[in-house]
């Protein structure tokens, strides 16, 4: 009787081995499948915030402050046309000035903060007025805004100035947060440390004249 028992013990430990592997091997291939997902989401969302660090200029993403849009805002003033915000986040300057009656566009190079910015426009109501783009601001043309709003890094400063010289119209406006740039001369500043605004009209800065057409008189023959 015990030889039997026995017997049938031993014959039952190999079958539940070879039950338990499959499983085991099922349970690893979960495991790696729910690591390996994880480090893909990871990747997808951090990407976007990690690239511009790699770039020759680090362009990093922070928000600007109440202070600052209201100083923004206050070089607004008595400005009409279309305004562009060059390096736009979370999309608030944008958002801001299309209140204020702005058509206003956002350039912005990380797509998750392109999508959010869109996301609120649509909640604040303004998302007629207000577009946003996923592009590198060196590839892009402003020559067609009349306002322009950087919010830039000392390292970029030089080249955006030299950038913005060559494409903008007469009429422009500049508007430099947190860092001035190099050459202009500031028409106007206001606000204090971090939340410090200059305002360039570029008329000034390029040293432009208002054009008129000359009529040259006729000599009687």
């Amino acid at each position: 009787m015990s030889k039997a028992l026995a017997n049938e013990s031993h014959a039952a430990g190999p079958r539940e081995d070879g039950e338990g592997g499959p499983r085991r091997r099922s349970w690893g291939l979960l495991v790696t499948a729910g690591v390996g997902g994880t480090l893909v989401a990871l990747y997808a969302v951090a990407t976007p915030f990690v690239t511009p660090a790699l770039r020759k200029v680090c362009l990093p993403f922070v928000p600007a402050t109440a202070t600052q849009i209201q100083n923004v805002l206050k070089m607004l003033e008595n400005r009409s046309g279309s305004l562009v915000d060059i390096g736009s986040g979370d999309g608030r300057i944008v958002i801001a000035a299309a209140k204020r009656g702005f058509k206003a566009v956002g350039y912005e190079l990380n797509p998750w903060l392109v999508w959010y910015s869109r996301y609120r426009a649509w909640r604040d109501g303004v998302h007629q007025n207000t577009k946003f783009y996923i592009s590198d601001l060196w590839k892009v043309s402003f020559s067609c805004y009349t306002n322009v709003v950087v919010f830039g890094v000392p390292q970029m400063m030089p080249q955006l100035e030299k950038k913005l010289q060559e494409e903008l119209e007469c009429n422009a406006r500049i508007i430099a947060c947190r860092f001035p740039f190099p050459c202009w001369i500031p028409d106007y500043t206001t606000g204090e440390g971090i939340d410090t605004v200059w305002a360039y009209d570029l008329k000034h800065s390029r040293g432009c004249e208002t054009k008129s057409l000359e009529i040259t008189p006729e000599t009687e023959s």
